[in-house]
């Protein structure tokens, strides 16, 4: 959280919430910021960071203490994931990601499952990825066609997966099949282990932003995975794969947040020590208007996302409806604050340096990932009108 801004002082956040944000973000402060550039320009993935985060809990969020987690909310992961993304929003959505494959292991996952993967994914011994998204199947996502072939006592899995995060390095990946008809009922869930007979991964993918860790296609070819690595029941994988979706949009909304706070940031520093015509950037009252309607627009996002992160908390039955407002209109805002942080910088925003430019490309990604912002325009538009 900011340290100069009202986000400093959130209201209606406990003692124990404002102590945890502190906390991620002297993390991010400490362990992430000061090598993000680096990370960039190498395409580094920087396991052993990550992996450190798991001593505050960050390898389990949301995954019970029963399993082994830290049993939070998701208000408090927006939190963590706001913080965390000051310091990098690759890095953290990464962990999104990765908390999303244990919390669905441990909420769809029978005990064997529970005690084969939970301990070593909440520690992060082992990292995790989500395989919905294929070639021809992204927003579309019930049109899927990797499929799970029965054969005796497993089941034989080919297709090609896209645009996942952490593969080639991940050590589990929770596949979406089509074991049964066309449409959402016929996909089941798999859990998938690095090292299958068959499971292989694409280059690295060469992208605008998020280049702190690796996309890569999981391609299987004859995958054969025991029937007990299937997740819940058969058919019931659909459900299983948009039952993230609300916290997931949650997540990266917070890692908008996060990343445009960062932004901001950096540009009321500049305004400090940049001077023009005699004056410091922040004499300019045309300047400090624009910072005032930045800061006033993160604002205004952030009070949406925990209005969401709270209903999700309480059950609320609008939080599909909330979540993806939430989501539209943080990545959104993120994206729109850090490309005007970027401005203020002038030709300075522009070079790689600064790190405002890092800042704009890693987030231009949250505004397609999750659902796109025009899927969040469609499910805003059904759920408020009914129709559609």
């Amino acid at each position: 959280m900011s340290r100069s801004t009202a986000a400093a002082l959130p209201f209606g956040l406990t003692d124990e919430q404002q102590t945890v944000a502190g906390m991620v973000r002297e993390f991010a402060d400490t362990e992430v910021a000061p090598h993000a550039l680096e990370w960039d320009a190498e395409h580094f993935f920087p396991v052993d960071v990550i992996r450190k985060s798991a001593e505050l809990g960050m390898g389990g969020i949301y995954v019970s203490e029963e399993s082994g987690g830290t049993g939070m909310g998701r208000m408090d992961a927006a939190l963590i994931f706001e913080a965390m993304s000051t310091g990098c929003p690759s890095v953290a959505a990464y962990i999104s990601i990765h908390n999303m494959v244990a919390w669905m292991i441990d909420k769809f996952g029978n005990d064997e499952q529970k005690a084969t993967y939970l301990a070593k994914l909440v520690s992060m011994e082992h990292l995790g990825s989500y395989c919905l998204t294929e070639p021809n199947a992204g927003s579309d996502a019930a049109a899927l066609r990797t499929s799970a072939r029965e054969d005796g006592d497993h089941y034989v899995l080919n297709g090609v997966k896209q645009f996942i995060s952490g593969a080639g390095t991940s050590d589990t990946y929770l596949v979406m099949s089509r074991t049964g008809q066309d449409g959402a009922r016929g996909i089941s869930a798999f859990i998938l282990e690095k090292g299958m007979e068959g499971l292989s991964f694409g280059p690295n993918e060469q992208k605008m932003g998020w280049r702190a860790q690796p996309t890569r296609q999981v391609i299987m070819e004859n995958v054969r995975v025991p029937k007990e690595n299937m997740l819940g029941a058969p058919g019931q994988g659909f459900k299983i794969a948009m039952s993230g979706l609300d916290g997931g949009r949650l997540n990266i909304g917070a890692c908008s947040l996060g990343g445009g706070q960062a932004a901001l940031e950096k540009a009321i520093a500049y305004m400090g020590e940049r001077q023009a015509f005699g004056t410091e950037l922040a004499g300019f009252q045309a300047l400090r208007f624009e910072v005032a309607q930045m800061q006033a627009d993160l604002e205004a996002a952030r009070s949406l996302l925990w209005r969401a992160a709270g209903a999700y908390d309480t059950g609320d039955p609008n939080t599909s409806l909330l979540s993806a407002m939430a989501k539209l209109k943080a990545t959104d805002t993120g994206f729109d604050v850090a490309n005007r942080a970027l401005q203020l910088h002038g030709g300075y925003g522009y070079l790689t340096e600064y790190g405002i430019e890092k800042l704009v490309r890693d987030l231009r990604v949250h505004q397609i990932l999750e659902g796109t912002n025009e899927i969040m325009r469609v499910i805003i538009s059904r759920k408020s009108t009914g129709v559609g």
